[in-house]
């Protein structure tokens, strides 16, 4: 019996979201590999949906790590109240420090109007997790190699240095142009702050892509293979 894949992500406090979010599981489930329920909404309304699925499940967060505190904190409370008991469940990490998921941020930076003389932002959300801190301090030495040019952290919410703080720090260093790597999956209100920053260039959110949706399915075979030892 192939597992479903559960894909979870909070959107109670950002209803723009909702409409990715949907896309994103209506795009995975579109390859036909595994049946895909998708669990969005605040943490009770989550929790139902993840209760209501019958035989073994996959749960997969649809975020990425330190790209979203209130998915993750929301994952975090799930893993411990409704799947720690059950052996017919297997929770899978938020995407990370993949190095196609950098890759592609790198085109979309260069996209936007990147050159080497610019200075970089990875623009993070932030959370309670220090794991999710280090994820993303990996994201950024990876994109910093693949550049070859130096990338600062920035965050929307929780961590410093904020985004505008660590754009403003580039300038004060010599760099007239500033563009910001978008460390999110989805778009959001947060982006939308984001975007009302002046004199920057920015990325999209990863989703739409392809890459994700072969990302979250190649986690699904791998936990089904875990679920069946």
């Amino acid at each position: 019996m192939v597992p479903t894949m559960v894909l979870v992500a909070d959107d109670s406090r950002d209803t723009h979201r909702r409409d990715a979010l949907c896309d994103l599981a209506e795009a995975v489930a579109d390859r036909g590999e595994a049946p895909v329920v998708p669990a969005f909404g605040s943490g009770p309304e989550v929790n139902e949906a993840v209760r209501a699925v019958d035989g073994p499940i996959v749960v997969v967060p649809a975020f990425l790590a330190g790209g979203d505190h209130a998915s993750a904190e929301m994952f975090a409370e799930l893993a411990t109240l409704n799947l720690a008991d059950r052996v017919d469940a297997c929770p899978t990490a938020p995407l990370g420090a993949v190095p196609s998921i950098v890759a592609d941020l790198a085109g979309r930076l260069t996209e936007a109007g990147w050159t080497r003389r610019d200075g970089v932002v990875l623009a993070a959300d932030g959370g309670s997790a220090q794991e999710e801190r280090h994820e993303v301090a990996d994201v950024a030495r990876m994109l910093s190699r693949r550049l070859g040019a130096p990338v600062q952290v920035g965050y929307t919410n929780g961590w410093a240095p904020s985004v505008p703080d660590a754009v403003e720090r580039l300038r004060r260093n010599g760099h007239g142009r500033v563009s910001i790597a978008t460390w999110r999956l989805v778009e959001g209100a947060d982006y939308d702050r984001l975007r009302s920053l002046d004199g920057v260039s920015l990325t999209a959110p990863l989703w739409p892509s392809s890459l994700v949706v072969d990302t979250l399915l190649a986690q699904h075979r791998a936990a089904k293979a875990r679920l069946a030892a």
